[in-house]
């Protein structure tokens, strides 16, 4: 520990951490734009200067460490003056419109003006006219970066990706992709991190929340939402509630409020993609392979696979997500129970994931009809933000609504459903539930803690039955391609592998709520954690209306007729994206 004092206060702090930090563990707020919890520190944006004694200009706290006897001040006159002159340099090259800005209440700098009381010193001149709208994941409009350089270092640390740089000089640097090719265009996975980290409107998830208002307010269709097992832990931190909060009931009631017809919970098609998943999984156990087996139910793993991994499609699971299966069931199965057309049904999915919003595109991903018509199965995809953006543009009260549950027949989990939405979720029902086939036991423990936790890659050995069946999980794409790049220069070996494009899996999805909390992902998993402790059905095999699903519909797990509805394929894009780029 050093002793340090801030604002002439003695304070004890841990050894080599940084004035940020150490303000941070006693509770003051210095202000920050370019620094985010989870990225290396560059201190690039100057808003969060402070006052060292000795020192002969002010310093960033986000890369300044402490020392025993540091005198810091970060409310001293020059220091103020400091942070609001670089914030007047930024609104210089920033519009200020903000009316028409998806950042909407969450913009960092609209904050930090308002506390700052800053008021414009320069005209906006020279704005940047790049805007792309290519992907359907999310949008980029540079005229409003302010050249924090976490969408860059997002894409580069975390995921591995590379997809920006930044390029020009002084207040003309932006970031942008290689030759200024549009991004759908280039191996971007769709992850939305990007989005997720920008503090202002720069880059942010494609607005499909206008589309689904307009769909609400007209009323000509039958509205079925469902919603993923990380929303329901991370939706009440858009309306105040401490991070970790689980409002699964008031969820269910906001869409109802909202003018759904029906609510369906997507744990319930996490349950069907165990059962034929882990069918998969075990018909491979008998048949000896292909292995590994890699999961498929997250569509920024299954971008990242297509555009440079694809000597491993034929290890990945062909069962679709949770998402598609879901919407799949209720334009086949509950369309008939309830006498309608499919297209007269217009599904939504309510996801932590934009890239939710790239796979509903995929020609793979329609159903075909008894009568041949094809269709989409998922017509909409809106994020837990844009979700919270609608309750908010219809001033639903959140926090006053009552618990509700969720639309019969497709309502039920089960524990194993709910956990699909932390790392190491998907494996650990898969688990439980192939274990319990294969040995035809219970389970003497449920949960498998080998496989849980937050680190980047995790390996386990598993016994079933004095078989060691090796498995490995890996999250946040930088992690993922070591695990993959290891694997295939033949330096790891597994047969069940799970793979999550974003850091923590779906709870930290790119269309989640943002937050500069570091423990955040560690407080959405506990939550996910606490949901399967208290359910009362914790293995997907046991859900009494997956079971009756088959006994009605599907016939069994793995049969033609589930194969047809709940099963997809996987292409090679590497040469698709060298023709593109080559074009």
């Amino acid at each position: 520990m050093v002793k340090i004092f801030i604002n002439n206060k003695e304070y004890e702090v841990p050894e080599n951490i940084t004035v940020l930090e150490a303000a941070q563990k006693i509770g003051l707020q210095i202000p920050t734009l370019c620094h985010h919890p989870e990225l290396e520190p560059i201190g690039a944006c100057r808003v969060c200067v402070v006052e060292i004694e000795g020192a002969r200009t002010l310093q960033p706290a986000c890369t300044t460490k402490v020392y025993d006897g540091m005198k810091i001040k970060t409310n001293s006159d020059r220091v103020v003056n400091s942070i609001k002159f670089n914030l007047s340099l930024i609104m210089a090259n920033h519009p200020n419109d903000c009316m028409y800005c998806e950042a909407d209440q969450r913009c960092e700098l609209k904050k930090l003006v308002h506390i700052y009381d800053v008021r414009p010193l320069f005209p906006p001149t020279d704005l940047s006219d790049v805007f792309d709208d290519s992907s359907p994941s999310i949008q980029r409009d540079l005229s409003r970066c302010i050249k924090c350089q976490r969408c860059v270092r997002v894409c580069s640390e975390i995921q591995g990706m590379n997809i920006y740089s930044m390029i020009e000089r002084g207040y003309k640097t932006i970031p942008q992709t290689a030759f200024d090719v549009p991004v759908y265009e280039t191996d971007c996975i769709s992850c939305g991190q990007c989005a997720n980290l920008c503090p202002v409107g720069a880059i942010y998830e494609t607005p499909d929340w206008k589309k689904v208002l307009r769909l609400i307010e007209r009323k000509d269709k039958i509205l079925i939402a469902q919603t993923a097992p990380a929303v329901r832990v991370a939706i009440g931190e858009e309306f105040g509630m401490e991070p970790g909060s689980i409002s699964t009931g008031k969820m269910v009631a906001a869409v109802k409020r909202l003018g759904f017809d029906y609510v369906f919970d997507t744990n319930f098609a996490a349950d069907l993609t165990i059962m034929e998943e882990g069918t998969e999984l075990i018909h491979r156990l008998k048949e000896g392979g292909p292995f590994p087996m890699f999961t498929s139910c997250c569509p920024g793993w299954i971008n990242l696979l297509e555009k440079q991994y694809p000597e491993f499609i034929n290890n990945v699971s062909s069962a679709k997500s949770p998402q598609q299966m879901m919407s799949s069931v209720i334009k086949t199965y509950f369309a008939k129970k309830i006498g309608v057309d499919p297209e007269d049904i217009v599904v939504v999915s309510i996801m932590p994931c934009t890239a939710k919003k790239d796979e509903i595109t995929r020609p793979q991903q329609k159903i075909k009809l008894e009568d041949g018509r094809e269709i989409k199965a998922t017509d909409y995809v809106i994020t837990t933000r844009e979700f919270a953006k609608l309750i908010k543009f219809k001033e639903i009260n959140f926090m006053g609504l009552p618990d509700e549950e969720y639309d019969n027949p497709l309502g039920t989990s089960t524990g194993a459903g709910a956990i699909f939405g932390v790392t190491g979720g998907v494996m650990e029902a898969a688990l439980r539930t192939a274990y319990e086939i294969l040995t035809e036991e219970k389970l003497p423990k449920l949960e498998f803690t080998a496989v849980r936790g937050l680190e980047g890659i995790r390996e386990a050995e598993i016994d079933i039955k004095g078989k060691k069946f090796k498995v490995a999980i890996a999250h946040g794409t930088a992690s993922v391609k070591r695990l993959l790049d290891d694997m295939k220069d033949g330096r790891r070996y597994y047969d069940f592998v799970e793979i999550m494009a974003c850091l923590g899996g779906c709870i930290g999805g790119g269309g989640q709520p943002k937050s500069l909390d570091p423990e955040i992902l560690q407080k959405r998993a506990n939550a996910i954690y606490t949901i399967d402790e208290r359910s009362t059905l914790r293995r997907s095999h046991e859900n009494p209306d997956v079971q009756k699903l088959y006994a009605e519909f599907l016939e069994k797990p793995y049969s033609h007729i589930a194969h047809k509805l709940l099963h997809t394929y996987y292409t090679d894009r590497t040469k698709n994206k060298d023709k593109a780029m080559s074009s």
